[in-house]
C-alpha cells in the first residue's frame, strides 16, 4: 500500500502532544478532528503481513493470518487535530492505531482509500489504508 498523504504517525503523535498542552499563551487551541463520527465504523487493512479489522466506538476487532476470526480489543478513541487514534492493549502490549485523512492506494487490490492507517503493534509499525461506509474506497480502473 502506498500512502500519498503526509506521513501520519509521527506528525499525528506530535500534534496530539501539543494539543494536550494547556496554560501556555503560545499554544493555539484547535478543534478536534470531526471527519469520522463517533458512531461510524472504521475499517482498516494492510499488506505484508496482511492485517486488518474494524472499530466502532470503543470496540475494535483486529485480524491477521494467525488470528483470522479476529480478536476483540477494547480501545479508547482520541480525536486529535489531524485525525483519530484508537489505543488499547493486545496480548499484554500496547496497541495504537492512527487514522488520518489522505489518499491511500492499495495496488494489490487496485483501490484508493480516503484514509491512511498506521498501526503500532508487537513492537513494529505497519502502514495501511482505512475507510468508512460514509467515505468508502474507490475502485481503480
Amino acid at each position: 500500500m502506498r500512502r500519498t498523504g503526509l506521513p501520519p504517525f509521527p506528525l499525528f503523535a506530535l500534534a496530539w502532544v501539543v494539543a494536550g498542552c494547556s496554560g501556555s499563551a503560545d499554544v493555539e487551541r484547535v478543534e478536534a478532528y470531526t471527519g469520522i463520527g463517533a458512531e461510524e465504523t472504521v475499517r482498516f487493512a494492510g499488506n505484508e503481513p496482511f492485517w486488518g479489522g474494524e472499530v466502532t466506538g470503543t470496540q475494535l476487532r483486529y485480524s491477521d493470518p494467525e488470528r483470522a476470526a479476529g480478536v476483540p480489543i477494547p480501545v479508547e478513541r482520541f480525536a486529535g487535530n489531524g485525525g483519530l487514534s484508537f489505543s488499547g492493549v493486545f496480548e499484554g502490549e500496547r496497541f495504537d492505531l492512527a487514522i488520518t485523512p489522505g489518499a491511500c492506494d492499495d495496488t494489490m487490490a487496485d483501490r484508493t482509500y480516503p484514509f491512511t492507517a498506521t498501526l503500532s503493534i508487537e513492537g513494529e509499525t505497519r502502514f495501511g489504508c482505512a475507510w468508512t461506509d460514509r467515505q468508502p474506497f474507490e475502485e481503480q480502473g
